[in-house]
């Protein structure tokens, strides 16, 4: 029998493993306690605030040398603070009962309910349960800002009890949406395959009735990577992929699975074609691989944020955009097409069976060609056919005025004050009709502003305002002659009172607002995301002004999800015209996106053209309402000479105080406008002499504007 001495030494040699936390709820009460708020906390320990909260909700545990440091900290607060045991938290022997003894699910963490924060009220999530009936093990309480209050949980689809995706730890702790933890014993990618579509419990529901389940989605940390065998870091830094013969990919084909044609990359999808209804598709996102692109998921790493931290983020986005499928743009692309399905079920008449037909309103499963004008140079359409008729040039502002007519009463004042426009391609795409069918050539056909298409008019008669960028060339010069032009271009000239007269047009007789629903959630998204960071509908515009200048501090897990939409936006529609990659490339031949049915450069250019229709407009109605002219613009950004810092000291309002319709107003919903920056007239000056663009660098930040932003 052991002796008092071996058990204790036995004792001592676990306790010396690894350091022992007080309870979750016991962490927030000696805190609070000792005065310390979450925000001197987290500056304590060189960590983010939403990760403290993490550690007292029971989301995440913090690791070495965190761990440690935070141990010690608790300790000396025990030591000044009698303990006294929360209400919250169970008996130890309420504890033991919550964890059963054995499942067929996996496992799910559950830790004593935590104290809710002084600083921001809990939302509790609703109650979820392992598919084999394994109770949880931590809660899925998480900490919001009050203005997250608005907004219900959503309803959770009872095949996808874990929501839509996940962040796998080298420990194989599996990090889900709502604070769940899950415990995953796979060892290798087959196995991670297999125990993600039997038993995770993760996915989403279709976004249309004609649609797809989402598929279940695993990011990746740097240990899981390792763990299972991956590369630090890809060596093919061009095809950003493993190669075929890699160990890994060996074992995911030997064991039946198989690779997309992009292969085992960033964003690697293993499937098993469908057997029926039931899809078998899981996607990975790699992390150490940079399947985050720092300028669309800011932050969103493992140098700054947590697992549990990474799969809030990510699992917001996927509520309310989409179960990331890639980049922010294949995310927004996919999108449009989780949106608006290709096909449907319908009935043949002859056999009385359901086939699959296609859905109206859609770009179906074939890609269209585009007219010759509306395509690239190296399309085959141009290539094959010789055409040398030139292209639809509609692309974003890039304008400075000439310095030369800049008058002294401008020069004189002391600022120049930057406006940029919301998601202004989003706002483009509201109600927009575009062509949906393949084109057709008229020759020297009556213009109808209603109808979308491509026009070859010539519009270098009308003459403009010299201190206004021209509407009809993203240059903002006065175009030379006879051009091509999408419809909104051309209607904005009859719009000013000029004649039309079109040579030529490429015009699709089945139309339809294919961007709708596309806008329609892409805009709910934008403007929740927006009030979960204190920038809501009902400020007045001194009030959206210092809440726009503090809001991406008051969460800045809300603050990527912002800078993801946006990037879904402006990226969905650059995917619409992507070109071909690789050097080994030859004009005239097929490239990868042009054979998507959503390569659709006409849609692009549709959009494109009313969002530099939409900017010109308000220019125009500035100058006539209050006399000022802009001195640049890029894509959506304008810069105008101010008296002071602040745009409220130039913008047109009413005698009410109400923002006059018709030029830039300030708001938080696509299409009005924010602060982008304040500079002197001297730089602005003195930028526009040496031939740059001020609104590119406006911000001040060392960061250039966005160029092909609409945001």
């Amino acid at each position: 029998m052991a002796s008092e001495e071996e058990l204790f030494a036995s004792v001592d040699a676990l306790l010396e493993e690894e350091p022992q936390l007080p309870s979750p709820a016991e962490r927030a009460r000696l805190r609070e306690a000792a005065g310390i708020t979450q925000a001197r906390l987290a500056a304590a320990l060189r960590t983010t605030t939403q990760t403290v909260k993490n550690w007292e909700n029971g989301r995440s545990e913090p690791k070495s040398p965190r761990l440690e440091a935070y141990q010690r900290l608790l300790n000396g607060w025990a030591a000044k603070h009698t303990a006294h045991r929360s209400a919250a938290a169970p008996a130890p022997a309420a504890a033991a009962q919550l964890a059963p003894e054995t499942s067929s699910g996996p496992t799910v963490r559950e830790t004593p309910p935590a104290q809710p924060p002084a600083e921001a009220p809990a939302v509790s999530a609703p109650a979820v349960s392992a598919p084999g009936g394994a109770a949880p093990r931590r809660p899925a309480t998480a900490s919001r800002p009050p203005a997250a209050k608005k907004a219900a949980p959503a309803a959770l689809d009872p095949r996808f009890p874990h929501g839509p995706l996940a962040v796998l730890d080298g420990d194989g702790s599996v990090y889900g949406v709502d604070g769940i933890v899950l415990d995953c014993p796979a060892a290798t990618i087959v196995e991670l395959v297999e125990w993600t579509l039997k038993e995770s419990g993760l996915g989403a529901p279709k976004l249309h009735r004609y649609g797809k389940d989402s598929d279940p989605l695993i990011v990746l940390t740097a240990s899981a990577a390792t763990k299972f065998g991956l590369p630090e870091r890809l060596e093919d830094r061009r095809g950003l992929r493993l190669a075929e013969d890699h160990p890994v990919v060996e074992q995911v084909l030997k064991a039946k699975w198989e690779l997309t044609q992009r292969g085992f990359g960033p964003w690697a999808r293993i499937y098993r074609k469908a057997q029926g209804r039931d899809r078998q598709c899981v996607q990975l996102a790699i992390l150490p691989w940079d399947a985050l692109d720092s300028r669309s998921w800011p932050g969103v790493g493992e140098a700054e944020m947590e697992p549990a931290d990474i799969a809030r983020v990510l699992g917001v986005y996927a509520q309310r955009v989409i179960t990331p499928r890639g980049s922010t743009a294949v995310s927004g692309l996919e999108l449009m097409s989780a949106l608006r399905p290709p096909t449907r079920p319908v009935r043949d008449e002859e056999t009385g069976n359901w086939v699959s037909g296609r859905n109206a309103g859609s770009l179906g499963t074939m890609p269209v060609a585009p007219a010759p004008p509306e395509a690239r140079p190296e399309h085959p359409v141009v290539v094959g056919s010789g055409w040398e008729g030139g292209f639809v040039n509609e692309e974003a502002y890039q304008w400075v005025r000439d310095v030369d007519l800049l008058t002294g009463e401008e020069a004189a004042l002391p600022f120049v004050v930057g406006l940029d426009l919301n998601t202004a391609f989003l706002a483009a795409a509201a109600r927009l009709m575009v062509g949906l069918s393949e084109p057709e050539h008229f020759v020297r056909p009556k213009f109808y502003p209603k109808v979308p298409g491509s026009w070859l008019v010539d519009l270098s008669h009308i003459e403009l305002d010299a201190r206004l960028p021209s509407p009809f060339t993203p240059t903002g010069e006065r175009p030379a002659g006879p051009a091509w032009y999408q419809t909104h271009t051309v209607a904005y000239a009859q719009e000013l009172g000029h004649n039309v007269e079109i040579l030529e047009a490429y015009l699709r007789r089945e139309t339809g607002a294919y961007l709708d629903p596309w806008h329609d959630r892409l805009k709910t998204a934008y403007v929740e995301t927006l009030a979960d960071l204190g920038v809501t509908k009902d400020l007045s515009d001194a009030e959206f002004l210092a809440a726009m200048e503090v809001h991406k501090q008051v969460d800045p897990a809300m603050a990527a999800v912002l800078a993801a939409i946006k990037g879904t936006v402006k990226g969905g529609i650059g995917k619409l015209f992507e070109g071909p990659q690789g050097k080994g490339y030859r004009d005239g031949e097929e490239w990868p996106a042009m054979k998507r049915p959503t390569w659709a450069p006409w849609i692009r250019n549709a959009v494109i053209s009313k969002a530099r229709v939409n900017m010109h407009r308000k220019l125009f109605n500035m100058a006539k309402m209050t006399g000022m002219f802009p001195l640049a613009v890029l894509s959506d950004c304008v810069v105008y000479p101010s008296p002071s810092r602040s745009p409220l000291d130039f913008l047109p309002y009413a005698e009410s105080g109400k923002p006059i319709p018709g030029a830039f107003r300030l708001g938080c919903t696509p299409g009005l406008a924010k602060l982008e920056g304040v500079q002197g007239m001297a730089w602005a000056v003195d930028l526009m002499e040496q031939g740059y663009n001020p609104a590119r660098h406006i911000k001040g930040d060392g960061h250039d504007a966005v160029l092909d932003g609409g945001e």
